[in-house]
C-alpha cells in the first residue's frame, strides 16, 4: 500500500521540487509533531501566520462554536454576520481614525488585487509603482508588482504600467507623479530579508503621496498583528497610509484577509459600476470568529509588550556564535546572516533534524528567516536558540578546513 507522502506527492500538487515534506500529525502550541511523534518548535509559524501558536484555545473555542452556529451564507457583503462586526470594531479602535472599514477578503494576493483596482478606480490613473525585492502575493497582478524579471517572464504579459524604486530611497520618490495610482511598498520588507523601512524615507513617502494626490498603501500582511512590537509595524513611526493591507496572523490560523481604508477610499468599488469587487469567501464567519478572538487575545494580554524581550535574546544568543554575520530584526520578524552563504543549507537541514523549524526567504539567498509564534516561553526560545547553535557548530564544522 502506497504511504501517505507517495500518495502527497502523486495526488497533490506541488509548488517545488523540494518540499518539506514534513507529515504533520499534530500541532500545540509552538509544537508540530508528525507520524513517529518527533517533536519540533516552530520557529517559522507558517510564514507568520500562527502568531498565537497552534491550536490557541481561545480560538479554537471561537471556531467551534461558529461552526456549531452556521458557515457560509452567501457571498461576502450581503448578509450581516456578527463574526464579521464585531472583528471590525475591535480592530478599527486600535487603529488611526483615518480607518473607517474593513472589506473582508481570503488571502493577502486578493488584498493586493483590490487595493490595486481601487487606486486605478479612485484616481482614473493606472501606473503602479512597488518596490524592488517586494512580495506582494502569487496572483497576475500581486506578481506584475514584483521586480525579479528571472521569475515573471514565464507570465508575461503581466500589468501594464507598473514601475519600480529602491526602498529607502528618498531620491527615488521622485519617479513618483501626477500619473501615478498609488504606491504599494511594506513598512518592514519580508521576503527581502527582514529591511526595515527608514522613517525618514516613509515620512518622504507619505508627503510625496499626498503632493500628487497619489494613493499610499501599506502591506502589512507579513508584519502586522503584534509580529514587530506593534499591533502593526507603521505604528512604530506614526505615517499612516490611506490604505492597508492585512492578513496571515489576521486569523489564528484560518485563511482570511482585509483591505483597511476610510469609507471615502472603500466606496469606489460600491457603484459606477455595482459590485465592483466580488470575494465568495471573503469574511468567511468562521475565519471571521478566529480573527476576533485572535484580535481579543493580542489586545487584552502582555503578547505583544513581550516582543521585544524576546527579540532581544535571539539577538544576543545568535550574534555570539563566530559564523553570524548579522541578525536583522523588527520584533519577532527576523532574518539571520551567516558569513558565508554555503553555511545556510547545513543550518537549516541540521536545525530540521534536531527539531527545529526554520526557513528561507524569497529574495535574500544568504540569510534564514525566524518567526516564531509570539507566544513563545523563554524556556522555549532558550532550547530553540541551543539547538540552532549546535546546528551552527554542525555548519560550521563541515568547512574547518
Amino acid at each position: 500500500m502506497a504511504s501517505i507522502r507517495d500518495l502527497y506527492l502523486s495526488n497533490v500538487g506541488q509548488t517545488s521540487d523540494l518540499p518539506m515534506l514534513l507529515e504533520v500529525d499534530r500541532a500545540e502550541g509552538v509544537h508540530i509533531y508528525d507520524r513517529e511523534g518527533k517533536r519540533y518548535i516552530d520557529m517559522n509559524s507558517g510564514i507568520s501566520v500562527s502568531s498565537l501558536g497552534h491550536c490557541h484555545p481561545e480560538v479554537t473555542k471561537a471556531i467551534i462554536d461558529q461552526v456549531s452556529s452556521y458557515t457560509h451564507t452567501m457571498v461576502y457583503g450581503e448578509h450581516v454576520q456578527a463574526p464579521q462586526v464585531s472583528f471590525a470594531s475591535r480592530l478599527l479602535k486600535e487603529l488611526d481614525e483615518h480607518f473607517q472599514c474593513v472589506y473582508y477578503l481570503s488571502a493577502g494576493t486578493e488584498a493586493t488585487e483590490l487595493a490595486m483596482k481601487i487606486a486605478k478606480k479612485l484616481t482614473g490613473r493606472y501606473e503602479i509603482i512597488a518596490c524592488r525585492d517586494a512580495y506582494h502575493g502569487s496572483t497576475q497582478g500581486a506578481e506584475s508588482l514584483r521586480s525579479d524579471e528571472d521569475y515573471k517572464y514565464g507570465y508575461m504579459p503581466l500589468l501594464p504600467g507598473v514601475h519600480h524604486i529602491d526602498f529607502n530611497s528618498i531620491e527615488d520618490l521622485q519617479k513618483i507623479s501626477c500619473r501615478t495610482a498609488c504606491v504599494i511598498c511594506e513598512v518592514v520588507q519580508g521576503e527581502a530579508g527582514v529591511i526595515k523601512g527608514d522613517a525618514d524615507y516613509l515620512e518622504a513617502l507619505q508627503k510625496k503621496c499626498a503632493d500628487v494626490g497619489t494613493l499610499l498603501i501599506f502591506d502589512e500582511i507579513q508584519s502586522g498583528f503584534g509580529r514587530t512590537g506593534r499591533l502593526f509595524a507603521h505604528q512604530h513611526y506614526g505615517v499612516i497610509p490611506d490604505v492597508l493591507l492585512i492578513g496571515k496572523a489576521m486569523g489564528g490560523g484560518m485563511p482570511i484577509s482585509g483591505v483597511v481604508s476610510s469609507k471615502k477610499i472603500m466606496e469606489a468599488i460600491v457603484r459606477d459600476p455595482a459590485l465592483g469587487h466580488i470575494s465568495t469567501f471573503g469574511g468567511h464567519p468562521v475565519s471571521c470568529a478566529a480573527a476576533d478572538a485572535s484580535l481579543k487575545v493580542l489586545l487584552e494580554t502582555s503578547i505583544i509588550e513581550e516582543v521585544q524581550e524576546k527579540e532581544a535574546y535571539i539577538q544576543k544568543r545568535l550574534t555570539a556564535h563566530p559564523i553570524i554575520k548579522e541578525v536583522r530584526s523588527v520584533g519577532l520578524m527576523m532574518a539571520v546572516e551567516p558569513t558565508r552563504r554555503k553555511y545556510l543549507k547545513h543550518i537549516v537541514a541540521k536545525a530540521f533534524e534536531l527539531g527545529v523549524i526554520i526557513d528561507w526567504f524569497l529574495f535574500n539567498n544568504r540569510s534564514f528567516r525566524l518567526a516564531p509564534p509570539l507566544i513563545i516561553s523563554m524556556s522555549e526560545l532558550e532550547e530553540a536558540c541551543d539547538i540552532l547553535l549546535n546546528a551552527m557548530d554542525f555548519a560550521q564544522g563541515k568547512y574547518a578546513n
